[in-house]
């Protein structure tokens, strides 16, 4: 693809912007960002769980160290494996980030596809209760089974939504409604409501344009697929393997990212290798189902249909023109 060439808009429109780039996983985002900050003058916070993670590198397609020189990026590298990550400590960090952004002159560019920090980020978090750490081993402990049991007799509305192959958002729903004692369904909507004092984001006086980025299903099927082989090509095993050293297995979050998972199962001797890369390329095309159907329920985005053979320059052109 051909390199956009660069714009630098007056600051008062920089200062009035703030685009947002969603969608499934290898469907381009992040070229598309990359693209776009060097535009229009941006720098890219990354809307992701697992790139927060130090360490976490080939298996989360984090920018390379030249990317990196091409465009600032925020909310990379910024946690170690030991420590926990949620929406609420994205939302602290990103609000922090626009600012700094903003403060240079510059246009913060949202790219990722975890869809609740977006939505936590644009509709606010509101008053959820706190992590109880004793409560959440207990609960973390359980069998995902007995947790989703519990999950549909005390609040059948979230059984019948929620990812039911996503442990920490069954244990989260789970946790909530023991220490409130109310249907975790309804606080969540009370908390999504900024009159219900749900907290907002910091684009106060800021026009933010949502764009939703998407891939015919053959096409984006075969990125996945090229994706997930470069990634073992590159050494996927052994940075799972040297993860593992430095906690991995022990941070419940880390060890829900795709490949990793499977690999560490790999490295226990539950499959051999050639099952395991085809088993993170079905569970890779699964996910991003689940993220567009997500995306299209829950966020009001202008969507875009990415091709094969599309250059560069028509792709930003028209993120930017949502501007």
């Amino acid at each position: 693809m051909a390199k956009t060439s660069r714009l630098d808009p007056p600051s008062s429109i920089l200062h009035s912007q703030c685009f947002f780039l969603a969608g499934p996983t290898a469907v381009g985002k992040s070229e598309m960002a990359l693209l776009l900050a060097e535009k229009i003058g941006g720098e890219i916070i990354s809307v992701d769980s697992m790139q927060v993670y130090r360490g976490l590198d080939i298996g989360t397609a984090k920018p390379s160290a030249e990317e990196r020189t091409r465009a600032r990026h925020h909310l990379i590298d910024a946690m170690d494996l030991a420590e926990s990550f949620d929406a609420a400590k994205f939302v602290q960090l990103a609000n922090a980030a626009v600012s700094e952004i903003q403060s240079r002159g510059r246009v913060p560019i949202f790219c990722g596809g975890t869809g609740l920090y977006f939505k936590a980020f644009l509709e606010g978090l509101g008053e959820a209760p706190a992590a109880d750490g004793a409560l959440r081993a207990e609960l973390e402990a359980m069998p995902l089974e007995a947790l989703l049991a519990e999950l549909a007799e005390k609040d059948h509305a979230t059984f019948e939504k929620i990812d039911r192959n996503n442990p920490r958002r069954v244990v989260r729903a789970v946790e909530v409604i023991r220490l409130t004692g109310k249907p975790f369904s309804m606080q969540k909507a009370q908390w999504a409501d900024p009159v219900a004092g749900g907290k907002k984001s910091g684009l106060d006086g800021v026009s933010p344009h949502l764009v939703g980025l998407s891939r015919e299903t053959n096409d984006l099927r075969a990125r996945i697929d090229a994706r997930v082989e470069a990634m073992f090509a590159r050494g996927l095993v052994e940075e799972a393997r040297r993860l593992l050293e430095h906690g991995l297995a022990e941070n419940k979050t880390a060890m829900q990212a795709l490949g990793y998972r499977q690999v560490v199962e790999h490295l226990r001797g539950e499959r051999p290798l050639p099952e395991t890369v085809e088993l993170v390329k079905i569970k890779t095309r699964q996910f991003a189902k689940r993220q567009m159907t997500w995306f299209k329920r829950q966020l009001n985005l202008r969507w875009l249909e990415l091709s094969p053979n599309q250059e560069a320059d028509a792709i930003v052109e028209k993120i930017a023109s949502d501007s």
